[in-house]
């Protein structure tokens, strides 16, 4: 949905996401660097799309050596991304560090070995999803050893979510993450500033590192 220059994307009357809340997503790009530190020819792996607010970010702080795969499995999103959200893409589509794949980021990390400095996966919400059922395998014990498989040593896994969720904070240490859980306030338009003088709701961004 377009309204003058801000777009929402909607699952029936639920809101999956809008541009004027990007903090978070972008903080999953920023915070995962800051951690990972500088590493040559580094890959990362994010998972979806959505908006590009993660990409755009990621971009802005990796170096020019390396490389980001960005999974998307909604086709329309992507057509919206060079059609009508041109705008909001801002060429990071033709940047020659991207590769953009038409597919479930599930089945990219479950083909890698030891392939990805980071991967980062805001996908259906978080653990708690909203839209695919087979999103929660990403979310589960055989998908979070998956991940570990495929990051390299010292990589990081980053999961945006939408509440806390205790169970998954412990699946994520119990296969062998080093576990950092965030709360991440989003930066809003000025028009969502509360009546406490807040800035948006508070979301988790989980940074899991391989040992």
């Amino acid at each position: 949905m377009q309204r003058g220059d801000e777009f929402t994307i909607l699952l029936e009357h639920t809101e999956l996401m809008g541009t004027r809340a990007s903090g978070s997503e972008e903080a999953l790009a920023t915070m995962t660097q800051q951690r990972l530190g500088e590493r040559a020819g580094a890959d990362w792996l994010i998972g979806g799309y959505g908006m590009g607010f993660t990409l755009r970010a990621a971009l802005g702080c990796v170096a020019d050596d390396a490389s980001i795969t960005v999974a998307e499995i909604v086709p329309e999103i992507i057509e919206w991304a060079r059609g009508p959200m041109h705008v909001l893409t801002d060429g990071c589509l033709d940047d020659p560090r991207v590769m953009m794949v038409n597919g479930d980021v599930a089945l990219l990390i479950d083909s890698a070995r030891e392939a990805y400095d980071a991967i980062l996966l805001d996908v259906d919400n978080g653990p708690d999803g909203l839209t695919r059922e087979v999103n929660d395998e990403l979310y589960h014990r055989d998908g979070l050893q998956a991940a570990m498989a495929a990051l390299r040593h010292g990589g990081i896994l980053a999961i945006w979510s939408a509440e806390h969720d205790e169970a998954f904070a412990k699946r994520l240490a119990d296969t062998g993450f080093d576990v950092d859980e965030v709360i991440v306030r989003e930066v809003l338009d000025p028009r969502d500033v509360d009546t406490n003088g807040e800035k948006g709701g508070r979301h988790i961004i989980w940074f899991a590192q391989k040992p």
